[in-house]
């Protein structure tokens, strides 16, 4: 070893790396301890000492108390002295090492990283190498280390050329140089790094702190690559502190650079706007949600008879498991899209899992084998396999089997609720059982034709087992969509509501009883109730993306938008595939883009052509209306509306008006389509129609005064007298309900501060 450098005595080696070496010095002269880094000597090349040359420059530049200092560079025949602060302390690297990090603690370093990464911005300075073992945690706060890989956003001076412009992935002697588990995409795919690339490692770094784990991991530095560009970390939960926090990394660690926060100071105040408290519940250790997949099972042979337990006992499965807090189970229509031979990256990837269920199911007599394997992914790792045997007399063990071999195998952390719950809804026989599945496995479809059929299974079912919750749920749900949507049936919501009503009474805590009857309560002028309502249920459900799918229309109804924008991000945080309706929210936000970036084309009915024509765009919106009329296969209510828009767009307001008058629009129960008939009734000229039926709109739940000021096709409306009467009421039904969306707790509920950061 060398015992001197110059003035500097050398004391000891204290670190080594892929390149450098780092020795504690002795400074004779100002009698203080000073850090010297040089490289291996195996590294003496004309790269590694311009990469060191850059570090040196680039801390010389720097004068904040983030970031380590630099004292001298020395020369000595072939090598190079980096002469360095010397630091008193351990690395992030070593205290995550050591234990979790409460909190508080993590969420100060994370601020200290982002305050340096900061003063480095402005300077045009990118660090690309951001990482725990480069960020050093002393007495006196955080200091960044290492910025070998440091380059300057600015224009490099005469002879100052960077060879690490256009690539961060250097090979040396077969060495990756850079680290792969905190890499932005853009620098995983050999593109320039700007700022943005260190705000991803801070990201990164953040998610380590609060989870213990890092959010891109692999066997093989590919492996990492691959997860950094494709996959994203499982959720955080424990508290609603940790939720605001991983709901700001996410926007960190977003995979395009321009959905990430435009600034290292941007993301500081997000966290700011996040209170961390030292209390028990911000010391409560954050926790990873896994998510699985449960894929429509394989036939080995075609059987008629039970062909249908391919799509419906995954089926099963997935709502028997939705009730764990601690698990986030993808639909069974995501799951739909990745049937055949399953590859666990490509799901993992475009379903956003952890773990994916396959199966195949043989019929042999009167008895069913299902052979089923639990993979971890993206590596397609088995974590439990399992073959079970069963009479077509008993097909609930089957799912029974099922889930719990799931619980078992991902060792998932049961609640004394959710125990309770888990074997709470069995049915009494197995051809209750039977109906029951066949049922679910039509409304997949939701055709009229489908619905009509599943409804009279579902009343087998109920006759075989008066007693079975789910099979209630699920015909309370049928029952509102035939009254909604088919023609020539009138059901009515009463016995709608009766079916939800005996579904509570037998198992008042059932996720799809308290998901699927929103819509009816909506619906029934009752959303300020069910918006409080799933508030509530949200304090022990953090974790369904359902529950927070139906706070997006409850809360619209109530007029509560950004609350409406806020569940929507939340469900969407949870599962990247939920469907919600929000693109409703963002037209009577008037933001009509997003409004059609949202919308589910695959039903489109009514609302985009309505946006595109607020855009301008009549041509495409009447096009579009065109050629829906002609396939027929729209529900009528639907159906007239359409209509009405199409005869609008093309100047015919009388049949615009026929329209609406012959297809009963003006008597409909469906809110928010009255609301819609209202605004059309408005831009034609027929106000006090069209005060009217907002009125009504109004008495019955739908609190629209946001749009009322906001939406141009009202403004023939604002000169009536009649007008200000309208929304003078309008915005005190919106101020009531407000009042009770603050009371039930509703902006700490869904982080409405984090839930769309201003990047």
């Amino acid at each position: 070893m060398l015992e001197a450098i110059g003035q500097y005595q050398i004391r000891r080696k204290i670190g080594a790396g892929g390149m450098g070496v780092v020795y504690e010095g002795w400074d004779e002269r100002l009698h203080r301890a000073v850090a010297i880094k040089t490289l291996h000597q195996s590294f003496e090349n004309q790269d590694a000492r311009a990469r060191l040359w850059r570090e040196a420059r680039s801390l010389a530049r720097v004068s904040h108390p983030g970031v380590c200092q630099v004292f001298e560079v020395l020369e000595g025949g072939n090598d190079l002295f980096l002469v360095l602060e010397f630091l008193d302390g351990q690395s992030l690297a070593e205290r995550i090492a050591g234990g979790a990090i409460p909190t508080p603690e993590a969420v100060n370093i994370e601020r200290q990283i982002l305050a340096a990464l900061q003063a480095l911005h402005d300077l045009g300075i990118v660090h690309r190498d951001l990482k725990p073992s480069n960020v050093f945690l002393t007495r006196h706060g955080v200091k960044l280390l290492d910025f070998g890989l440091a380059r300057s956003t600015l224009q490099e001076g005469p002879g100052e050329s960077d060879p690490l412009q256009t690539a961060t992935l250097l090979t040396a002697s077969g060495m990756i140089m850079g680290t792969p588990h905190y890499m932005a995409p853009e620098q995983a795919r050999g593109e320039i790094a700007g700022p943005s690339a260190d705000i991803f490692a801070a990201g990164g770094i953040l998610y380590e702190l609060l989870s213990g784990k890092r959010p891109f991991d692999g066997v093989s530095s590919v492996d990492v690559l691959y997860a950094v560009l494709h996959h994203d970390p499982p959720p955080l939960t424990g508290s609603r502190e940790i939720e605001a926090l991983d709901q700001a990394l996410r926007v960190a660690i977003a995979k395009r650079a321009e959905h990430r926060y435009s600034s290292a100071h941007k993301m500081l105040d997000a966290l700011n706007d996040i209170t961390i408290s030292t209390s028990a519940i911000a010391l409560v250790r954050p926790q990873t949600v896994t998510r699985l997949i449960v894929l429509p099972f394989r036939l080995l042979k075609k059987d008629e008879d039970t062909d249908f337990l391919a799509h419906s006992l995954p089926d099963a499965v997935s709502n028997s498991l939705s009730g764990i807090d601690s698990l986030i189970v993808r639909s069974s229509i995501s799951a739909a899209a990745f049937s055949g031979a399953p590859d666990p990256k490509r799901i993992a990837a475009e379903a956003g899992v952890d773990a994916i269920l396959t199966g195949s199911l043989l019929r042999a007599g009167d008895q069913i084998r299902v052979t089923c394997q639990l993979v971890e992914a993206p590596s397609g790792t088995v974590l439990w396999s399992e073959t079970v045997n069963s009479s077509l007399q008993d097909l609930f063990r089957l799912q029974d089997e099922l889930s719990q071999g799931i619980v078992e195998s991902l060792m998932l952390p049961l609640s004394d609720r959710e125990r309770r719950s888990f074997r709470r809804d069995v049915p009494a026989s197995a051809k209750a059982y039977e109906y029951y599945l066949r049922a679910n496995q039509l409304i997949a479809s939701r055709t009229p034709e489908n619905m009509n059929l599943a409804r009279s299974l579902y009343l087998h079912c109920l006759e075989e087992d008066p007693q079975y919750a789910p099979a209630w749920a699920r015909l309370g749900r049928v029952l509102r969509f035939l009254d909604k949507f088919a023609e020539n049936v009138d059901l009515g919501f009463e016995r709608a509501n009766e079916a939800f009503a005996k579904a509570f009474t037998l198992n008042p805590d059932l996720t799809i009883a308290h998901n699927l009857y929103t819509l009816i309560e909506c619906d029934q002028g009752h959303a300020q109730q069910a918006m409080l309502r799933l508030l509530h249920r949200s304090r022990s459900r953090r974790n369904d993306p359902e529950l927070f799918a139906g706070l997006v229309q409850a809360c619209r109804y109530c007029d509560q938008l950004d609350a409406s924008l806020a569940a929507h991000f939340r469900s969407r945080h949870l599962d990247p595939q939920a469907i919600t309706s929000v693109a409703h929210t963002y037209f009577l936000l008037g933001e009509y883009q997003k409004s059609l970036d949202c919308y589910d084309t695959k039903a489109g009915f009514y609302l985009d052509c309505a946006a595109l024509a607020c855009l301008g765009e009549t041509g495409t919106a009447l096009a579009k209306l065109r050629d829906r009329e002609k396939t027929g296969a729209i529900p009528g209510p639907l159906r007239a509306i359409m209509q009405s828009l199409r005869a609008y767009l093309e100047g015919n307001f009388q049949e615009c008006l026929h329209a609406i008058e012959a297809g009963d629009l003006l008597t409909q129960r469906d809110l928010e389509s009255q609301f819609y008939v209202g605004r059309q009734l408005a831009r034609i000229g027929r106000v006090e129609k069209a005060i009217n039926l907002l009125h009504r709109v109004i008495d019955d739940g739908f609190l629209c005064s946001s749009s009322l000021t906001r939406d141009p096709w009202f403004s023939p409306l604002h000169s009536s007298p009649a007008f200000a009467e309208l929304l003078h009421h309008a915005e005190a039904c919106r101020s009531q309900a407000h009042a009770a969306f603050l009371e039930a707790g509703g902006p700490q509920t869904l982080n409405l501060v984090l839930a769309a950061p201003n990047l």
